[in-house]
């Protein structure tokens, strides 16, 4: 999946713009929840960066996902520990292709609710 598809399809279900926080990185996006949270971060990283063979740079969408289910899915090709995030609480998926469409929304949407749902536990 595309990060533009990416784009088209948080608009269209979040009414959620791509924000562009980093001058020197400027092809990278940061989703951002209407709590004002962020739930999605797309980059394009080498993939030594990530500890996958080659300097070939791959597009990566970080998101948040269950801690319990963190661990399991990471063992699933196309999925990595979060770039820079905490690797307990987010995932990197590759958009190489390597995930299905489906699959990367899917977890686009759980992480658009697991940001909503740790809005609505501290309101309590």
């Amino acid at each position: 999946m595309k990060k533009e598809e990416i784009f088209e399809y948080v608009q269209k279900q979040y009414g959620t713009m791509p924000e562009y926080l980093w001058s020197k990185l400027s092809d990278s996006a940061v989703l951002r929840h209407k709590n004002g949270k962020w739930y999605a971060v797309i980059m394009t990283v080498e993939k030594s960066k990530l500890g996958l063979e080659g300097n070939d740079l791959v597009d990566i969408m970080d998101v948040k996902c269950d801690p319990e289910m963190t661990s399991m899915i990471i063992q699933t090709y196309g999925f990595l520990p979060g770039y820079h995030m905490n690797k307990q609480h987010w995932i990197t998926i590759l958009l190489d292709g390597s995930v299905s469409e489906a699959k990367t929304l899917d977890f686009l949407d759980m992480s658009y609710d697991l940001i909503d749902g740790a809005d609505r536990k501290e309101e309590k």
